[in-house]
């Protein structure tokens, strides 16, 4: 039985000086990871990011037509990718606006091909926990709405009908089952047709 390696981190790079994007992109393909794309703007980096969909986002701060500020608010609050940002900014009002805007690496310029696996590998660890509670959150939520549904259904049969909470549960279930439907797809069908 051969085991297989995983397929490498993919990374788009947006930096706006050349020579810094090239030697980036060296320093990651030297890490193993594989960059499969590289911008020299804000705008373009949202773009790319829609288009490319990478594991990971490398995005400096100070850009032409767009920052990389806005541009990783963006990509985060879409749930694209995760975003390190790479810059020489080390301010802390500029830290606290990537923290603000759901950045989850932060490299300052210079750094080494040392500095960089850490930064992605968080990063990416870290979106991976946030992308799994959000999907937690979303089933709670949905569940949360079928059992509130459920109940509204109760008690439009209970009184409908004139039968108790457990009597119209079971109305309820028994539907679901001849219907092959779920229990919140009967319980809003009785739902929509009260008036």
């Amino acid at each position: 039985m051969t085991t297989q390696d995983p397929p490498p981190i993919t990374v788009l790079v947006a930096e706006d000086e050349a020579l810094i994007r090239m030697d980036l992109v060296e320093l990651l393909g030297e890490c193993g990871y594989r960059v499969v794309g590289q911008v020299s703007d804000g705008q373009a980096a949202v773009d790319q990011a829609r288009a490319l969909r990478p594991d990971v986002v490398f995005l400096d701060v100070a850009m032409p037509r767009r920052d990389g500020l806005s541009a990783a608010e963006e990509i985060v609050s879409e749930g694209l990718a995760p975003v390190v940002m790479v810059t020489a900014f080390s301010q802390r009002e500029t830290v606290q606006r990537a923290t603000a805007a759901g950045v989850l690496g932060y490299l300052v310029k210079p750094f080494t091909r040392a500095d960089l696996t850490p930064a992605i590998e968080v990063a990416v660890a870290r979106w991976q926990q946030m992308q799994a509670l959000e999907e937690q959150i979303s089933g709670l939520r949905e569940r949360q709405d079928a059992r509130d549904v459920v109940d509204r259904a109760k008690r439009v049969l209970e009184l409908k009908l004139g039968v108790s909470e457990p009597e119209a549960f079971a109305w309820l279930r028994k539907a679901a089952m001849d219907r092959r439907v779920t229990l919140a797809e009967v319980a809003a069908l009785v739902v929509s047709e009260t008036p």
